[in-house]
């Protein structure tokens, strides 16, 4: 069974929270996810008066590696079964019955 958020330290709790104020970052041309855009953490550390910012932007910082590395894998798995698709028959075979 999956934690609940409030199982987490109060830390974590602050990091998933201000994780989920940040814009998601995607590559344009393959869609590949990039992480967040970090532009805006300080405005938001100061908006919610985050305590501890060194501790919680590492927490935030852990969770994205994580992040990116979980939907690098999901990718690559889709686009290999793609291509186990299309090389097991994917493609049409043409029959000419040629008779002389």
């Amino acid at each position: 069974m999956p934690l609940e958020l409030s199982e987490f330290p109060e830390e974590v709790q602050v990091a998933f929270f201000m994780f989920s104020l940040l814009p998601d970052h995607w590559e344009g041309m393959s869609g590949t996810y990039m992480g967040k855009y970090w532009d805006g953490i300080d405005y938001f550390f100061r908006l919610y008066e985050v305590e501890n910012p060194r501790t919680i932007l590492y927490i935030m910082k852990m969770y994205e590696n994580i992040l990116v590395e979980d939907r690098a894998q999901k990718a690559d798995r889709k686009r290999k079964q793609a291509e186990q698709r299309s090389k097991a028959g994917g493609g049409k075979s043409y029959t000419h019955n040629v008779q002389g």
